[in-house]
Parts: structure tokens; sequence; C-alpha cells
């Protein structure tokens, strides 16, 4: 398999791999005018194409939806890229609240969910991540039904610890990037991102109330994979 240049931000990808994605997201999850321009707006954030997939976002759609949540919560905004994808799947009465770090990204993504029409759907709260959480446990805010973590990945165990303090039995717990193209397996890797997936990876295993899986993926973004968790 032909590889080309691997951007910034992505593992290596083998051009089958490519077409394979490409194949699936243009019969099954076509990206309208709205994605495609979160999609490229990418580019203007801090870490340019490091956005979801296309089939990953509609994975994350459908999983919303299977669950019925109607209350988002997500660590990492960007672009805002699977922000879009969470408030649609949520409805017109749902709500998304998103944590991002940047008031540059920010202001990236409020663009593109005003051009979407979702902005009365969607709360950016910028500022650490740790901190805007911690406001939210503080506030007593609603629960939410589904948490996606795909912030910095060192934080990983305290956003899960942040996630379980704002949810409720049933609630559904993804984290993103978790194979870091294999590197997970690596006990001394002396990559904090790794060790941020391995000590969540642990953190799930041992908590009594979350039962838990993994899945690998390859596709356009490279060799990487999440964790998706539901509360007992």
């Amino acid at each position: 398999m032909t590889q080309t240049r691997t951007p910034i931000n992505r593992y290596e990808s083998a051009a089958a791999w490519r077409e394979v994605d490409d194949y699936f997201s243009d019969i099954l999850t076509p990206e309208d005018p709205d994605l495609v321009a979160a999609r490229e707006s990418g580019t203007d954030t801090s870490m340019p194409n490091a956005e979801i997939a296309p089939n990953q976002g509609a994975l994350l759609g459908l999983l919303t939806q299977i669950a019925d949540a109607h209350r988002v919560l997500e660590f990492g905004t960007l672009a805002g890229y699977s922000t879009i994808w969470f408030a649609r799947a949520v409805g017109p009465d749902g709500h998304v609240v998103t944590l991002e770090l940047e008031d540059e990204n920010a202001r990236v993504a409020r663009a593109n969910f005003e051009r979407a029409g979702l902005a009365d759907r969607i709360d950016v709260l910028v500022g650490p991540a740790t901190h805007s959480a911690q406001q939210l446990v503080d506030a007593n805010t609603q629960p939410f039904d589904l948490v996606f973590i795909d912030a910095d990945k060192p934080n990983n165990p305290t956003y899960l610890d942040a996630a379980l303090k704002l949810t409720t039995p049933g609630a559904i717990i993804i984290i993103d990037n978790v194979v870091r193209n294999g590197a997970v397996t690596q006990p001394n890797s002396g990559d904090p991102r790794v060790e941020g997936a391995r000590a969540v990876t642990r953190d799930i295993a041992a908590h009594p109330d979350l039962d838990a899986t993994a899945i690998q993926t390859v596709g356009i973004k490279g060799w990487d994979g999440l964790i998706v968790a539901r509360r007992r």
C-alpha cells in the first residue's frame, strides 16, 4: 500500500485506507456545504487537520441518537466540526456544551455554528477544560447524556473524572485518539499523550460503574481509535 506525505496532526495513512474512507463517506455520509466549510476552517485553528474524519463524525451522531442523548458535553472544540455532528443529532430541543482552550479556535467554531444554523443549541466555554468542567460541576449543571473527550490527551484521566461527575447511569462517555499509532501498548513511551491514553484506560477498567470497549481504526487520519464506555 502506498503512502503520501502525512499532514500535520495526523498519522501516516495508506492509500487504500483513505480510499475506503472516501468510498463509504461518499455513499453513506456525504458532507453538506456547512460541514465542508467547518472541516476546511480547521486550517485556521491551532491544530490543523486534527478534526475527526467525516465517517467518524457520522458515527458520533449515530451513537448520540442511539443513546437518545439530548445533552452532550464535548472536551475540545477546535473548528467545531464534531460539534456540528452532535448538535444535529440532539435535535432542536437538545443542547451541546463544548469546551475550548483558545479564543481564536472558539471564534472560528462560532462562525461555523452560525453558518450551520445551530448556534442556538451550542454553548462554547473558553478556557482550560479542567476549569470549565469544574465550573459546570460547581453550578450543579443538568447531567449530560453523552460526553466526548477529545482535548489534550495527558488530561484524559481528569476529564474522565469530570465526566463522571457530570453524568448519571446510562450515560455514554467516548474518548478519542487512544491508540496513538499503536503506541498505546508501550508502557515506557515517554509520550505524555500515550501515558494519558493508558492511564484513562486503566481508570475505566478499575471503575465499578463503567462498561467499556476500545475500537482501533484506520483511515484518512491514520491508525488510531476510541474508547466507548457506558455508566451502569
